[in-house]
């Protein structure tokens, strides 16, 4: 592995995961609140959940790319292709309206994120690749600022733009955007990573062995269940505050604004907590915060909440999973195996995906019969579940940042 510019190729990776991250944002947020404004039901906008679902089966493909990306320069064209793809595809969205084409803009938008998927792929892997275990912390943090940077545009900028351009002027921008956040890893000359080994090249059982490694098992249920205290509160926070009462241009405010700038801040310190403490205390000391999260919105709940509490609320929200997403990169690229970076670590953050998939699907049923109050309940007993997991199945684990 050879390191020319480190500054640089940290920079670049936080490009590619805006990339990646600003379409997927804005979709994300902007359909469920104009969903909720034609008057559809909360579980309807918790089904909007599936258009992610290429995330959740990437693994299937991932050991393809892991097979045929020898190189950086191998990478580079998998990143490249994909994000082309993807730039058109949201492009084509553009020329159609939210009323009449509502099923062709999800299938659309469905399919470039299986292009979005296949790049992240590829980012992951040359990820690992190009960083010693000691700076790892180091683009894990740059990955999750890259996303939440990326959320911050894509559902709170481009929220607020979207009222005044409207959904065919806007889009078209988004696309080119894809394109210019490439132009780093276009550039970078210094981005290396050593051959690959040909006999460690990927096959599609990988995906199967991966579970088969000793002590897996026990990293895979930290996966599944350490964001899970959040992602049902995140998936109906903006139904909730349209609930509340608030317009469109208030909430990408509240969430995509300042709740994801709080995510982006505490990403990068959470990376350098990781670094000093290590990946088992940061375990315990992250999940506490979700915990707090979770019990703070259910103490909302009890009340009329005021713009000061939201506030508060949203950015303990954040904070607190913009934290955790390092101590979740972090293990998982630890548990990757040598030409299989790619897979193992796809299969792992689509564990994360999976589970936040289910759980905010459930949200969305348990929020439209029992209420909020209900839904904040369920997310309380999930974050206890969590922390208790990780005392028990990680007591043992003394290892250091």
């Amino acid at each position: 592995m050879i390191q020319k510019n480190k500054a640089f190729n940290l920079g670049t990776f936080f490009c590619l995961y805006i990339a990646q991250t600003i379409p997927m944002s804005f979709f994300s947020t902007v359909i469920p609140v104009m969903m909720r404004q034609e008057n559809f039901s909360l579980s309807a906008i918790g089904l909007l959940q599936l258009i992610k679902l290429p995330w959740i089966l990437k693994f299937l493909w991932s050991p393809m790319v892991d097979r045929h990306a020898r190189t950086t320069g191998d990478y580079k064209r998998w990143i490249f292709s994909s994000e082309l793809i993807y730039a058109i595809l949201i492009f084509a969205v553009a020329f159609l309206d939210f009323k009449t084409d509502f099923y062709t803009i999800i299938a659309l938008i469905i399919v470039s994120f299986i292009a979005s998927a296949t790049q992240d792929i590829a980012t992951d892997a040359l990820a690992v690749l190009s960083f010693n275990r000691k700076d790892k912390s180091l683009v894990n943090s740059m990955q999750s600022m890259g996303s939440f940077g990326g959320s911050m545009i894509g559902g709170g900028v481009l929220l607020l733009l979207f009222k005044q351009l409207g959904w065919n002027s806007l889009l078209p921008c988004v696309a080119l955007f894809v394109i210019v956040a490439l132009l780093p890893l276009l550039f970078n000359r210094g981005l290396e990573i050593a051959p690959k080994d040909t006999h460690e090249r990927a096959k599609k059982a990988d995906v199967f062995y991966f579970f088969t490694q000793k002590n897996i098992w026990k990293q895979i249920g930290f996966l599944f269940l350490y964001y899970s205290g959040l992602i049902g509160t995140l998936a109906m926070l903006k139904p909730y505050l349209v609930d509340l009462g608030y317009s469109m241009k208030e909430i990408g405010v509240m969430s995509g604004v300042v709740g994801t700038s709080f995510g982006f801040v505490f990403s990068f310190i959470g990376g350098f907590v990781v670094r000093r403490i290590g990946r088992h205390w940061a375990r315990i000391l992250f999940s506490v915060f979700v915990l707090l999260a979770t019990l703070y919105f259910l103490g909302l709940s009890y009340v009329t909440p005021t713009i000061g509490m939201l506030y508060a609320g949203i950015a303990l929200l954040w904070g607190s999973y913009g934290m955790a997403t390092i101590v979740v990169y972090t293990t998982a690229m630890d548990c990757v195996r040598p030409g299989r970076e790619g897979t193992d670590f796809t299969i792992q953050t689509v564990i994360t995906h999976l589970s936040g998939m289910l759980m905010a699907i459930l949200s969305g049923k348990i929020a439209d019969h029992t209420g909020y109050h209900g839904l904040f309940f369920f997310e309380v007993s999930l974050a206890v579940l969590s922390f208790v997991y990780i005392l028990i199945v990680f007591r043992k684990e003394k290892e250091t940042a």
